[in-house]
């Protein structure tokens, strides 16, 4: 098993949550006492949230190429971004590492795949929304985004910073959310993606009344994809060797 390194704490609510599907994945694939080898790195989402609301990216960018280079002297092996806005800095991580980093967009873009769809809804922070995150890396696979814009677009950033991001799941703002969705639908979404970590706090892929069209969960599709690069086979070092 390789040893996964996490950078987290944007924000340690879904961190949790990736750190308990790690261990559950790796228990429900390889059975009895197994858990998943990781190495986490959680930063102080307040200093990170300042710079986000600062514009400043070089800044934040720095800062994830040094936090990177600490997961690898930690020992890991291949790292996950446990934040989709984040995912910003992937070649910041990736260079700081040296090491693979597992892009959480990359697998949304293979479930959407699976699905047959031209056209996806995505709901994320404002800083996700507002970038080319996800219509870039969806695009060069032919499917088109549809964000939220306006006061919906709002509506759905502040519910992530001000409730989630605190562990606050509130009914009126998942009946928001439904809301929000429904809207995106009737502009001709064919899927939702929930592109922040948090949001599966909040609307559950399995729940008909949620969604009127399917709901990819990015958490745990990026947790899958995790557990893919670490339990896949290695060659041996005398194999590799031969070779």
């Amino acid at each position: 098993m390789r040893r996964i390194g996490l950078l987290g704490g944007t924000s340690w609510q879904s961190s949790a949550h990736y750190y308990a599907q790690l261990n559950e994945g790796v228990q429900a694939r390889l059975g009895g006492l197994h858990s998943a080898d990781l190495v986490l790195r959680s930063v102080e989402f307040a200093e990170i949230e300042a710079l986000q609301s600062a514009g400043d990216w070089a800044a934040l960018g720095e800062r994830y190429e040094r936090e990177a280079a600490q997961l690898r002297a930690a020992g890991a092996e291949l790292v996950g971004i446990l934040a989709n806005t984040m995912h910003l800095l992937h070649d910041e991580v990736a260079r700081g590492s040296g090491l693979p980093v597992v892009h959480v967009v990359d697998v949304v873009a293979d479930a959407v795949a699976e699905l047959d769809v031209e056209r996806v809804g995505v709901l994320g922070t404002r800083f996700t929304m507002a970038s080319d995150l996800y219509p870039a890396r969806l695009a060069a696979r032919g499917v088109a985004t549809i964000m939220p814009t306006g006061a919906d677009a709002a509506e759905v950033d502040r519910v992530i910073y001000q409730e989630l991001a605190l562990g606050r799941v509130l009914d009126s703002s998942r009946a928001a959310y439904v809301a929000i969705i429904g809207r995106l639908v009737e502009q001709g979404a064919q899927a939702i993606v929930l592109g922040c970590t948090e949001l599966s706090m909040l609307i559950s892929p399995d729940d008909p009344t949620h969604s009127p069209v399917p709901v990819l969960d990015s958490t745990a599709l990026h947790v899958h994809a995790l557990l893919d690069a670490a339990l896949a086979p290695q060659a041996s070092s005398l194999e590799e060797g031969a070779a």
